[in-house]
């Protein structure tokens, strides 16, 4: 015979086992990327994204786009079939949507050293990356100060020391200690030997990028050839701006051919500040964003069919005021939710959104901001959410404190994307039926075993009370993101590197160094 004791010890560890997959499916436990399982939001309808769509090929037929300094690019168009006048391209209506669409790829996985912390980009995934480009560094030590390579490096473990950030991103900061044509080579070092997450690499020269892919050759060795395929696997992503409006430069142009040359992935970004850059209107930009970003897609698979690309934006406004950037507003959260519903029927990745903010410091400002741009982001479907985690004065600095408070944020989108638990467990029937009217759920067996995951929980929010609080020392959010800062970085391990393959990294730099010299340009 059962007694009620073993009934309730049996739904307990019922209840454990499913408490234990819940956690698992919203994100409670490190995954190398999130899978997506709630609706997108779409603010425009099928009519309004054709407009968006038919206007973007008027531009690419009628303005055209320039291929600035790169004869190679103008001869592939003019074989191609556009209207080649001297660095002007116009493309015949379709061509390039039909370019993309007959080979590009809609979802592809980018290779880590560390196979569980590939990430598959597309689909109804998110990858959560760290901000890239700041030239300056903040904290609330020292305050704001140019980036060194001790900085770069910082990033780079906090980065991998993180759950919620899938990705070491590239250019996490500008360490200006060293020379800007060989910088490279120790920030792409940094992302191999700090990290065993997927990284990002130099688009600031052509030989730079050649430089990425003769260091990932040397880290993944054998394993950077596909067996079933014989083709390279993709080990790095790229950020390939336009020079927005409407222009291609021969440094984005030379990068863009050598990833693409070794398969390794594109990320085709128009830099939009609306009001300077594109129109005023959302719907102007987006028909701007889309062209601009179909020429490069295109392009990339004129130079190799079939080599990955992601449509890529970052589209901001600017104060009519004072022509500064803004962030946070409305309508670039419009422009993104209509760029993601782009990126969908072309069938292909998306990137933007992150962290993104004007302000100077981790403060309310800072949040509210990036809130406003990462629950857009996340909405939207973004699929590389680049500039997660970071940001600050509008991509200037990289923030010690900020890192860690976007990071935080970046573990809530984590489970609000993962979406609703419908398993026996979500459903919590069972302890509906052992609480009844008018008792508390606190000590049921259901509660029992979900406590430690019940609900996310914020590693920088202060939830005690008013005494506690004060007891504890006062400290407000950016203080304990301080804190936390601190203290990941005194914990840090590197993760295991062979060590032939760590010193030929290292060999190739030293003689790659001594081949040229140093330059600030």
């Amino acid at each position: 015979m059962t007694t009620d004791g073993e009934v309730r010890r049996g739904r307990r560890r019922g209840a454990g086992r499913e408490a234990k997959r819940a956690r698992a499916a919203a994100g409670g436990i490190s995954q190398a990327y999130i899978k997506r399982k709630i609706p997108y939001y779409e603010i425009l309808n099928a009519e309004g994204l054709e407009i968006i769509e038919y206007n973007a090929d008027t531009i690419l037929e009628e303005i055209g786009i320039d291929f600035r300094d790169d004869a190679e690019a103008l001869e592939l168009w003019r074989a191609a079939g556009a209207d080649v006048q001297g660095e002007r391209v116009r493309f015949p209506r379709g061509l390039c949507r039909k370019l993309v669409q007959d080979s590009a790829p809609a979802i592809f996985t980018q290779h880590a050293r560390n196979p569980a912390n590939s990430v598959l980009i597309g689909g109804d995934n998110t990858v959560m990356v760290p901000a890239y480009g700041p030239p300056f560094v903040h904290d609330l030590d020292k305050g704001r100060r140019y980036a060194t390579i001790e900085d770069f490096q910082n990033f780079v473990k906090l980065a991998y020391m993180s759950k919620s950030l899938h990705h070491s991103g590239g250019t996490v900061c500008e360490p200006v200690d060293l020379p800007v044509n060989k910088r490279h080579f120790d920030m792409i070092y940094a992302h191999m030997r700090y990290s065993d997450k997927p990284f990002m690499g130099s688009v600031t020269a052509p030989e730079r990028a050649e430089d990425t892919v003769a260091m990932a050759r040397i880290l993944f060795g054998d394993d950077f050839i596909d067996p079933e395929t014989g083709q390279e696997k993709t080990v790095v992503v790229n950020l390939i701006n336009a020079n927005s409006p409407m222009t291609f430069d021969e440094t984005m142009l030379g990068a863009a051919k050598v990833y693409a040359r070794a398969n390794q992935a594109c990320v085709i970004s128009p830099f939009i500040l609306a009001g300077a850059m594109s129109p005023v209107t959302v719907a102007g930009t987006a028909a701007q964003i889309l062209a601009e970003a179909l020429a490069g897609m295109a392009f990339v698979q004129l130079i190799r069919p079939g080599a990955p690309v992601v449509f890529g934006t970052f589209a901001s406004s600017i104060s009519m005021q004072s022509g500064a950037p803004t962030f946070g507003s409305p309508e670039p959260a419009q422009v993104m939710y209509i760029a993601a519903s782009l990126a969908r029927r072309l069938g292909v990745p998306f990137r933007s959104g992150g962290g993104l903010c004007a302000s100077k410091l981790p403060d309310a400002q800072a949040a509210y901001e990036s809130a406003n741009t990462l629950q857009a982001a996340a909405m939207a479907g973004v699929n590389f959410m680049l500039h997660t985690a970071g940001w600050l004065e509008g991509g200037l600095a990289m923030g010690y404190e900020k890192f860690m408070m976007d990071a935080d944020q970046a573990s809530m989108l984590s489970v609000f994307l993962g979406g609703v638990d419908m398993s026996e467990n979500g459903q919590a029937m069972d302890a509906l039926r052992e609480v009844g009217p008018g008792n508390h759920f606190l000590g049921c067996a259901h509660t029992q075993a979900n406590f430690e995951s019940a609900f996310w929980r914020s590693e920088i929010s202060d939830n005690n009370s008013f005494e506690q609080w004060q007891s504890e020392g006062s400290l407000d959010a950016a203080q304990r993101a301080n804190i936390r800062w601190k203290s990941a970085l005194s914990s840090y391990e590197a993760p295991a590197i062979d060590i032939a393959v760590d010193e030929a990294l290292q060999e190739y730099i030293k003689v790659r160094k001594a081949a040229f010299a140093d330059a600030n340009y």
